[in-house]
């Protein structure tokens, strides 16, 4: 086994196929096809499952990436440990981030600091679902609410604020909810899971689920906020989202008193990244940039 094949197959990992890894390492897709089927041969195990369509990891190619990586990060540190010329930051990393809070709030921060870490290339992917990071190849991920339980290792960043809003046409046409208990008298567009479980808010000093229902149940909080500026009901979403809304008037707030909860935002990543470098740094930014901007607490 060459660490030129752990390279490789951890590029193939992330990129998802021959071609793309190919490209990214400047070598022809016969090359790092052969080199991976000498690794699997040398290992005498599947570590990628091949068909026409498309390139999955296995089982086994899952624990042997985390791995790979970390005898590759271990490498990158004790050259970087003994050689002068690579002190600045380098590598390149997948990201996930989520849609909505990547264009309004991500996309400044992550260009800035590539500016700053000219020598990093970071692979930014923004999708809503949840994706398997060792699996798919990515190093880092950002998420919004509640975290499952995994080997994932999770950094809390800080919390984000929600506001319960609607249009003053809205409020002209329904009236103003006074309680909690009034929700189930308006139409109320839905979040995602929170579509079927209902709103938290809190009331005689205790938090309690109130049922909601509606004409929309969506997972971008974008197409929510906009039928709620049209007058299509109330919203509860973070103050990233709405924000500008309530600012100029389109929404307004309502039931503020009755305390909707905040969602803590956390990055998430494979044990083997822990301890690198880029990831510290990467997230310290982010932590410091976003606490300034929107965050309740970190």
């Amino acid at each position: 086994m060459q660490i030129e094949d752990l390279r490789i197959f951890i590029a193939v990992v992330k990129a998802g196929n021959f071609t793309a890894a190919a490209e990214q390492l400047m070598l022809s897709k016969q090359y790092v096809s052969r080199r991976m089927a000498t690794l699997e041969a040398g290992l005498n195990a599947r570590l990628l499952n091949r068909n026409t369509r498309k390139l999955s990891v296995t089982e086994s190619g899952q624990l042997f990436a985390q791995h790979a990586q970390r005898i590759l990060d271990d490498i990158e540190e004790a050259e970087r440990a003994v050689s002068p010329k690579r002190q600045a930051l380098q590598g390149s990393y997948r990201i996930s981030i989520p849609m909505s809070f990547g264009i309004s709030h991500l996309s400044p921060l992550i260009a800035e600091f590539l500016g700053q870490h000219p020598a990093i290339q970071f692979q930014v992917e923004l999708v809503d679902r949840y994706v398997d990071l060792v699996g798919e190849g990515f190093d880092i991920a950002l998420r919004i609410g509640n975290l499952a339980d995994s080997s994932l290792v999770a950094r809390r960043l800080g919390e984000l604020k929600r506001a319960i809003c609607c249009s003053p046409e809205y409020l002209q046409r329904k009236g103003m909810p006074e309680t909690p208990e009034d929700l189930l008298n308006h139409d109320c567009l839905r979040y995602g899971r929170e579509g079927q479980t209902g709103w938290e808010l809190e009331l005689h000093g205790k938090r309690r689920l109130f049922e909601v229902r509606g004409p929309i149940v969506s997972n971008n909080g974008e197409v929510l906020r906009d039928a709620a500026v049209a007058g299509l009901g109330l919203v509860l979403l973070p103050e990233f989202i709405v924000g500008p809304a309530l600012q100029y008037g389109a929404l307004v707030r309502v039931l503020d008193a009755f305390h909707p909860g905040s969602l803590s935002l956390h990055a998430i990543y494979p044990q083997h990244r822990q301890r690198s470098e880029v990831t510290r740094v990467f997230l310290d930014f982010l932590q410091q940039r976003l606490k300034a901007q929107l965050l309740v607490s970190a």
